[in-house]
């Protein structure tokens, strides 16, 4: 099965209800990559381990179990020895492929290379700041994945900001460099970085390393989003974007859902109304909304017939 699954089919026209999936959504290309991979992995053997959820779709990584891909903790990862081991998109710490390579696993490294360079990036503002005194400083979700590997990169001695409630944290008087978790808001990225502009008393360097297939997802969302009636947005429980893009969708057209998957869905959402749009996190595989498109377009043509 693909990952993302074809272009094509995008549009379902009923008798009187026409469900429309939004042709922006499906995997970014970070997420795409390590499931390709995955799925490349298990062609050649029948179990692999991935350390942590490759993806916060919880489907998604039902279908790769059921393709042998066990999901692991890094506690689990050293209890084990010479197995084949997949990194995940978000990236990992420099400790943990210090693990791997100490029990001797064989190693698929499905970081995302915008990930990558961004580690690079964190690493050598690092070494900058050590001779200055001066603070690394990622602005993202401080349990989050991808920050973790990050802050890996600084000895763990980056100041992590969640939000404006952190900036305490942040010793002014000092050199400072800072980044963003790549999938962070624009907007509060942002607004961040004019706060911390406005309070510095020493040198400040602000990177933008935003992800931009992931940020551009908000305008292409706005746009969409105001074109339907009904608005269902697929997206795992555990993702922070889909929380993130329900916002959007919801502030923009009340009538705006967000599902896991068919079994959440209402039918009284439709009571009414003749377009319906469908869209998804960056975590969501074009398949399942797909799944989702053609079970509203036979249901609520059934219930019309009704």
């Amino acid at each position: 099965m693909s990952t993302n699954g074809p272009n094509s089919d995008l549009i379902y026209k009923g008798t009187t209800v026409t469900i429309e999936i939004d042709p922006h959504a499906g995997f970014c290309f970070g997420v795409d990559r390590a499931v390709h991979l995955a799925e490349s992995l298990l062609q050649k053997d029948s179990q692999a381990y991935c350390v942590g959820d490759i993806v916060h779709n919880q489907k998604e990584m039902d279908r790769l179990s059921q393709l042998g891909l066990t999901f692991v903790n890094h506690q689990e990862l050293e209890n084990q020895t010479s197995k084949k081991v997949l990194f995940r998109a978000h990236g990992e710490p420099p400790q943990s492929y210090q693990l791997a390579n100490q029990k001797q696993h064989q190693l698929t490294d499905a970081t995302c290379p915008v990930v990558v360079k961004l580690q690079q990036r964190v690493k050598k503002a690092w070494e900058t700041m050590i001779n200055l005194n001066g603070q690394v400083i990622i602005f993202g979700k401080r349990n989050h994945a991808e920050v973790l590997g990050l802050v890996g990169q600084t000895q763990n001695q980056a100041v992590v900001i969640e939000n404006m409630n952190d900036l305490d944290a942040i010793d002014f008087s000092r050199p400072i460099e800072v980044f963003s978790q790549t999938t962070s808001s624009l907007t509060d990225y942002k607004l961040f970085c004019e706060r911390i502009t406005s309070k510095a008393q020493s040198t400040l360097k602000i990177n933008d390393t935003i992800c931009r297939q992931v940020s551009s997802r908000e305008p292409w969302l706005k746009a969409f989003v105001i074109t339907v009636e009904v608005m269902i947005f697929v997206g795992g429980t555990k993702s922070s974007n889909a929380k993130f893009l329900h916002g959007v969708c919801k502030s923009h057209n009340p009538d705006s859902f967000l599902v896991s998957g068919v079994d959440d869905i209402q039918m009284e959402w439709f009571a009414g109304k003749t377009r319906v749009g469908i869209s998804g996190a960056t975590s969501t595989p074009l398949w399942q909304l797909q799944e989702v498109a053609q079970w509203l377009h036979q249901n609520l043509n059934e219930q019309i017939k009704n």
